[in-house]
């Protein structure tokens, strides 16, 4: 009777801890959510004016947000492409193209310092 009792309350434990787990679960997506609707509300209020100087409907107001937002995230995300490339010293596209245009123009030269050596030797000769 005792191993029957302390495994009901062993379960009746574990069956609490979940269900309190998933109350805090709850409450922190309901935090979420009230934060969400405080943001939306706001933008919702906020006065935004096109080009044109019409103000904007919340679509519209809702795309302009968005846009900032991803171009916000290009600026941080294109800051730290350069910064990680900067840490390992990976050569940039730019910096390969830079070297594959002077690596022209010394083949280049190279050319025309061997026709000029050829044309010594047989000026030579």
């Amino acid at each position: 009777m005792k191993a029957r009792t302390l495994l009901e309350l062993v379960t009746l434990s574990t069956t609490l801890y979940t269900i309190s787990k998933e109350t805090q679960v709850l409450e922190k997506l309901g935090e979420l959510g009230e934060k969400g609707k405080r943001k939306i509300n706001s933008l919702a209020k906020e006065h935004l004016f096109d080009d044109k100087g019409n103000e904007m409907e919340f679509v519209e107001k809702m795309l302009q947000k968005a846009k900032e937002a991803k171009d916000d995230l290009d600026l941080k995300i294109t800051g730290l492409i350069e910064d990680f490339y900067d840490k390992i010293n990976v050569a940039h596209v730019k910096q390969v193209e830079i070297l594959e245009q002077k690596m022209a123009e010394l083949n280049k030269t190279l050319i025309n310092a061997e026709s000029r050596i050829n044309q010594l030797e047989k000026n030579a000769v």
